[in-house]
């Protein structure tokens, strides 16, 4: 069954359900496992991402003001590919190629009408519904049940390690830099799941705007820096922005060298098997006595 995913975690989904051979397309962020590099791009952003980032919010802004999507999507080079399966998300106009683009897209075929699989993560009960569901368009369902209970499992053998462990962190994680951004959505969820206290962002929701100040009054035991699309290579060349406001050195995080940075793309901005990852590494940096730090320079740093 040919396919295309316009989303980096679903291009994860695909071939953690054993269905790579199947991909024929996807989009220009889509580059785990390192094979499907090779694979055509059928996406390209409507911005500048090579730049500072509040001017890639000032540009974000811009383009969805106008109701346009920050993407657009090669539809000569999709339709060349006559894919069975479009698989791309409904849940943020600046994550990923959007459903309304790709039906858009496909709106004037005439001869073909491929699947479209719009896939909906806020949390991690979405995760799993969204595994299902590519595992059922593509025709096994019962791999997506097999996929799912070895995630839920490697996720309950870290929770059962730290059950007891003690002291409780509180936690700031920051999805941008400028202007400041929380982490929200399935990022709050898995701090609490470890029994950590996450301060800013809810589970399930939005990544939410925050203030300087808020963040100096709840003044956070960790900070994760995990900028939404960059790695820890781009988030440390950035951090400026952070670390020469007034006050920043004042942090308890900071003065007890608890700042970490995380590689936001590869893993927690991804909402796809590699979650189980990110959870991993947010247990290796909670609780380092329970866990060696396997993730450590790949998935996380501290900040010196």
């Amino acid at each position: 069954m040919r396919t295309v995913t316009l989303i980096a975690s679903a291009t994860e989904i695909v071939c953690a359900l054993g269905f790579r051979k199947h991909l024929v397309g996807r989009s220009h962020e889509c580059d785990y496992p390192p094979s499907v590099v090779r694979l055509p791009v059928c996406s390209q952003p409507k911005i500048n991402i090579h730049t500072s980032a509040s001017q890639i919010d000032k540009q974000v802004k811009a383009v969805l003001q106008n109701a346009l999507s920050v993407y657009q999507v090669d539809t000569e080079k999709l339709k060349a590919l006559k894919p069975d399966v479009i698989i791309t998300q409904d849940h943020c106009e600046v994550c990923a190629v959007s459903l309304k683009d790709v039906k858009q897209a496909v709106c004037n075929w005439l001869n073909v009408c491929p699947k479209i699989i719009s896939l909906h993560p806020q949390k991690l009960e979405d995760l799993w519904k969204g595994i299902q569901q590519v595992a059922q368009a593509l025709g096994q369902p019962r791999r997506g049940e097999v996929l799912i209970k070895k995630l839920k499992l490697r996720l309950k053998n870290i929770q059962q390690k730290v059950r007891s462990s003690w002291p409780k962190p509180t936690v700031a994680c920051i999805e941008w830099f400028q202007p400041l951004m929380a982490a929200g959505n399935w990022v709050p969820e898995m701090v609490e799941m470890l029994g950590a206290k996450n301060l800013f962002g809810k589970a399930g929701k939005h990544s939410p705007w925050m203030s300087w100040e808020q963040l100096q009054q709840k003044d956070p035991d960790i900070i994760i820096l995990m900028p939404c699309g960059w790695d820890i290579k781009r988030s440390r060349h950035e951090i400026s922005v952070l670390t020469q406001r007034r006050g920043w050195r004042n942090l308890k995080a900071v003065r007890q060298n608890q700042v970490y940075l995380a590689d936001g793309n590869q893993y927690f901005n991804r909402p796809g098997p590699r979650l189980v990852e990110s959870f991993e590494i947010l247990a290796e940096i909670f609780y380092p006595q329970h866990f060696p730090p396997c993730h450590k320079g790949s998935g996380w740093q501290k900040l010196r």
